[in-house]
């Protein structure tokens, strides 16, 4: 006969019920599918049953998600998919210890957290070198949290400028198929850098930055023959870039300034036997001190549930 096992976990409040069960429960759902566990709400209580060791890390899980709503943040179903994930993984308090951190607060006073250990380790890299690699999976944040800790130290006059770039090779298309003059043809390879500016400092004060030239948005070929002092820059979908081009960036960056380089290995869309600029450099600067490559993970994800699973449903295929 199974053993079975009963824990009652005290809610503070109707709030924080509310936030736990999730709309239409789906919160609950996910948490007896993901745990084995089935929850009963009774009064103030959720009465947490099922095999022992089941019970007891719902048990963590539901303290974190507690913790995560008291320190003020809402809890949404990749909050609490982070959590049970971690806990089976043997991490109890990976969300307890990213409910009070805050990277930054947008325009509009929306707080800016990392929302994974993985990019709070993220932040820290880029606070601490003036070169980071930031290599993972789509949905990890490398190119927004690169935006935000761009604009945090402009505004904490850090630096004097942003530089936003990345290749002008998408998914096999041409440049030259595209509709339009040389500005229309680039702008859609662009557009995630300027989404990520739109959402952090709003469209109005992006526009403004970009006509004073305190942010430039451009394609890597642009970068060529000149040094960049006392900005931040950021190379996204850095996989895309050649050797050479690497080379070409990596050399740009002068005194007082840093740079952030972005890139997902697993979509390259270089010609076929083209060697990626970005796999190339995490080779051959792998002794280099003063930089340092941070890998994200498919628990970095903060798109919908799915999105992870997806993501690794492919890496098993390539396996």
């Amino acid at each position: 006969m199974t053993e079975t096992a009963e824990l009652r976990v005290v809610l503070e409040d109707t709030g924080a019920a509310a936030e736990m069960f999730g709309p239409h429960d789906e919160h609950v759902t996910l948490l007896e599918e993901s745990l084995g566990v089935r929850l009963v709400a009774r009064g103030s209580e959720l009465v947490v049953t099922g095999q022992p060791d089941k019970v007891a890390v719902a048990g963590a899980v539901l303290n974190q998600l507690q913790d995560f709503y008291q320190a003020g943040n809402r809890l949404t179903l990749q909050e609490v998919n982070y959590a049970v994930k971690s806990a089976l993984s043997g991490r109890m308090d990976a969300l307890s210890a990213l409910a009070r951190e805050i990277a930054m607060v947008t325009a509009r006073g929306r707080q800016i957290k990392p929302k994974t250990y993985g990019q709070q380790k993220y932040i820290a890299a880029i606070e601490n070198h003036d070169l980071v690699f930031a290599i993972g999976p789509a949905g990890t944040g490398k190119t927004y949290l690169a935006v935000v800790m761009a604009i945090r130290s402009l505004r904490a006059k850090q630096v004097q400028r942003l530089v936003l770039t990345r290749p002008a090779v998408e998914a096999g298309e041409k440049l030259g198929f595209l509709p339009g003059d040389l500005q229309e043809k680039i702008d859609p390879y662009l557009r995630p850098l300027y989404d990520g500016l739109y959402d952090v400092l709003g469209v109005e004060n992006t526009q403004r930055y970009l006509e004073k030239g305190i942010i430039e948005v451009a394609p890597l070929a642009y970068m060529r023959g000149r040094t960049l002092e006392g900005s931040f820059i950021i190379l996204d979908e850095a996989q895309n870039t050649t050797p050479e081009q690497m080379k070409m960036f990596l050399t740009r960056i002068g005194f007082d300034s840093k740079a952030v380089i972005t890139g997902d290995i697993t979509q390259i869309d270089l010609p076929r036997g083209q060697v990626s600029g970005l796999v190339h450099a995490e080779r051959v600067l792998a002794q280099v001190k003063g930089l340092v490559f941070h890998h994200m993970t498919g628990e970095d994800i903060v798109r919908h549930p799915l999105v992870q699973d997806i993501i690794t449903a492919y890496e098993q295929g390539r396996s």
